[in-house]
């Protein structure tokens, strides 16, 4: 391997191994000022998992992975899609009704329900695709407004048509067959790992091959790096940011469905929201990059999962792993953009030499 290789790979585990020094002094300063003790935290957040957690950070890793492909899609386009929240709350909203209503059954139910969670998704994140190139209204704006909104009305549709039961209220349960359960790598009681969390994986492999073998990924990246330059290239600017805001939003349709299908067979308060979000934080995290992403998701997994321990085995809150996840995401881009420019200097300091070499 050569001096320029061994140089190249060293710059680039150079900007994370710095964000991962400062998040955990970060992190470090500020349980020590609330007056809690560093030492419990670090203790009990590298501590090996029990096997339930384990289980829980499969699924937590694979929801999370979806919320970050769908949020790069947008990214990758110079798209800020703020809106998952919004699009998965409906979407899996909607599905979680379809599937109740057992139009179908068995397996049909549950890929019928898979495309109107997609149909759904990719619907709600249109809205501020239109509104983007027909109004020059920004996505941002849009999909914050569009999050409110689909909140309000899922809540409203919940409660006015959902099955009341108790002081709770959800929607049809899913008929049995309906249900894809999971397998169980330990005992029983440590649950089941989601058959659906098989989706990341789909969606993972998906957005490689869109990204790097396709037309349209070329289109993506190149509309996304430089409008001006793909509009003289032949590329329709507004037709790829329509496209792609649709498809984000059809991405981000299945985040819930694993847990749908899996463990809670119906939507009502056992619908974890936050995931959009998290999502957004991951794709930043991981550079947009299907690997990266994978990386970020089963951290951020893992200090979800572990940060319950926090609340029975020491004295600290729960809350300071919030700040892990923030000043982590945060490192990241700070040193990936240090980092960068100090290697294009170094570039352009090498390439000076070598011509004034060659003209001497």
């Amino acid at each position: 391997m050569s001096a320029s290789n061994i140089r190249a790979i060293a710059l680039s585990l150079l900007a994370p191994a710095i964000a991962i020094v400062l998040s955990i002094l970060v992190t470090t300063l500020v349980i020590a000022a609330v007056g809690s003790s560093p030492g419990e935290f670090w203790s009990t957040m590298f501590e090996m998992p029990k096997p339930r957690l384990r289980v829980d950070i499969v699924n937590q890793t694979a929801m999370i992975y979806i919320a970050a492909v769908a949020a790069a899609i947008g990214f990758r386009m110079g798209l800020f899609n703020i809106g998952l929240e919004g699009q998965y709350t409906i979407a899996s909203f909607a599905a979680a009704s379809f599937a109740g209503a057992a139009y179908l059954g068995g397996l049909a139910n549950v890929a019928a329900s898979i495309v109107v969670a997609m149909a759904v998704g990719a619907i709600w994140s249109g809205i501020a695709g239109v509104l983007k190139t027909t109004r020059g209204v920004s996505e941002v704006i849009s999909t914050i407004m569009l999050n409110s909104i689909a909140i309000t009305l899922v809540g409203y549709f919940l409660n006015t048509r959902g099955v009341k039961e108790g002081n709770t209220v959800h929607t049809t349960n899913l008929e049995p067959g309906s249900t894809l359960g999971g397998f169980s790598p330990f005992e029983d009681r440590d649950g089941e790992i989601w058959v659906l969390t098989l989706l990341a994986v789909v969606v993972g492999i998906g957005f490689w091959v869109l990204l790097n073998k396709t037309r349209f990924g070329f289109d993506l990246r190149a509309s996304g790096q430089s409008e001006s330059a793909a509009l003289a290239s032949g590329i329709d600017p507004k037709r790829m940011i329509l496209i792609s805001m649709m498809l984000s939003g059809a991405v981000a349709g299945l985040i819930w469905l694993p847990a749908l299908f899996g463990g809670a067979r119906n939507y009502g308060t056992s619908f974890q929201a936050g995931l959009g979000f998290l999502g957004i934080a991951v794709a930043l995290l991981g550079r947009n990059r299907p690997l990266g992403m994978l990386f970020g998701a089963l951290l951020f997994a893992f200090l979800s999962v572990k940060s319950n321990d926090l609340t029975f085995g020491t004295d600290v809150s729960p809350s300071i792993v919030q700040i892990t996840q923030g000043v982590a995401v945060l490192a990241v881009v700070v040193t990936y953009e240090v980092v960068r420019r100090w290697r294009t200097r170094l570039e352009q300091r090498a390439v000076s030499r070598e011509l004034a070499g060659a003209a001497s």
